[in-house]
Parts: C-alpha cells; structure tokens; sequence
C-alpha cells in the first residue's frame, strides 16, 4: 500500500489550517490620524447624527447626514409598469421613494409590484 496520498494531504491540510490561525489573528493596524474635512452644510429636513469615539490616537468624530429626497408626485402604475400588469425593481428607480421602499411594498415577494400593492403603497404614504 502506498501511505504518500494520504499523508500529504493531512500535510496539506495542517498546514492550511496553521496558516488561516495564524491570518486571523488580531494585529492592529498601524492609525495615521486624517485631517478633518469640513462637514458640507446639511439641507432643511436632512436627519443629521453623529457620534464620538475614543481612539488610541485621540477622539473620533463620526458625522452622518442623510439628505432630503425631492422626489415630487408619484407617476401613475401605467406609467412606471410601462403598460405591463406589474412594476419590477428596474422600473422602480424611475421613481426614488419606490425604489426605496420596493422590499417592503412586494408584500408576496415575487420580485414586482402589482396594481393593488402599489395603491396601498401610495395610500399609506
């Protein structure tokens, strides 16, 4: 019986398992500290947040805004379906506010948005 195939591939595999231990472990990255950028002003309604942190290098700021979405009327099904019985994600970006909340309006999770669901989109918005 040959004894080689079976003992190399238990080298193989000990020896990729050493190496991924010795990947994984934990080695902080050396921190350069980034000069700070001026925030751009944030637009009337934008939700603003930020948080503070405490770094080996000093203090963190981390601020976030989300912008305002103009977005207008909604545009009929007909027009967003393009003349077909139900709206898919694709068409869904001409409109942002739908493309947003697509997941949540395709209450059956079939990949579009039908007639009904959409009316009970824009009712409840």
């Amino acid at each position: 019986m040959k004894y080689r195939k079976p003992l190399l591939a238990l080298i193989t595999t000990g020896s990729m398992m050493l190496a991924g231990s010795l990947l994984a472990q934990d080695q902080p990255a050396p921190i350069s500290p980034a000069p700070a950028a001026p925030m751009p002003a944030a637009s009337p309604g934008a939700v603003t947040d930020s948080a503070q942190l405490s770094t080996p290098t000093g203090q963190l700021t981390v601020k976030s805004t989300v912008p305002t979405v103009v977005a207008g009327p909604a545009p009929s099904f007909e027009q967003l379906s393009g003349g077909s019985r139900y709206i898919t994600a694709d068409q869904a970006t001409a409109y942002p506010l739908l493309a947003n909340d697509f997941a949540y309006v395709d209450k059956g999770k079939t990949g579009h948005i039908t007639k009904a669901e959409y009316e009970r989109w824009l009712s409840n918005k």
